[in-house]
């Protein structure tokens, strides 16, 4: 029996995504003789499928897209190493010069006045609307 007649005799669903399109068959609807021909095309699919894979990693192994590959990753992994190790001795640097220190006080004191100043305007602004108010309760409660 062929492909298309197992699968017109049998109930299927196709779920279809982005990249692939399966179909999933409900076994149980399925004669013995159906069941054996789906197990047969299966195996041949596997073994189709498997010499595919085998000349792929041939052909990119011989193109040497691995050793590239492999050489990149190598380059990116040692330029990466370097990088950091500068960025840490730079570190060190500016800690024993006492400028990571001095950074944090400044940051810290600047903190400080903002917050005193951030104080003094809201005391202002207050202070402000407290003469705007008794200055507007006067006129609107003396006689005119």
């Amino acid at each position: 029996m062929s492909t298309s007649a197992t699968h017109n005799n049998t109930a299927s669903t196709t779920t279809t995504t982005s990249t692939t399109t399966t179909t999933t068959t409900n076994i149980r609807e399925m004669t013995p003789e159906q069941t054996a021909e789906a197990i047969k095309n299966i195996a041949k699919r596997i073994r189709e499928e498997s010499a595919r894979m085998r000349e792929t990693v041939k052909i990119v192994r011989q193109s040497g897209a691995i050793e590239e590959l492999t050489e990149a990753v190598r380059e990116a992994a040692l330029a990466a190493r370097d990088s950091v190790k500068e960025i840490n001795d730079a570190a060190n640097d500016l800690k024993q010069r006492g400028v990571i220190s001095e950074t944090i006080t400044a940051a810290e004191e600047t903190r400080a006045h903002a917050r005193e100043t951030a104080q003094y305007v809201k005391e202002t602004v207050s202070s402000s609307r407290k003469q705007l108010t008794d200055t507007t309760t006067k006129e609107t409660t003396s006689p005119a």
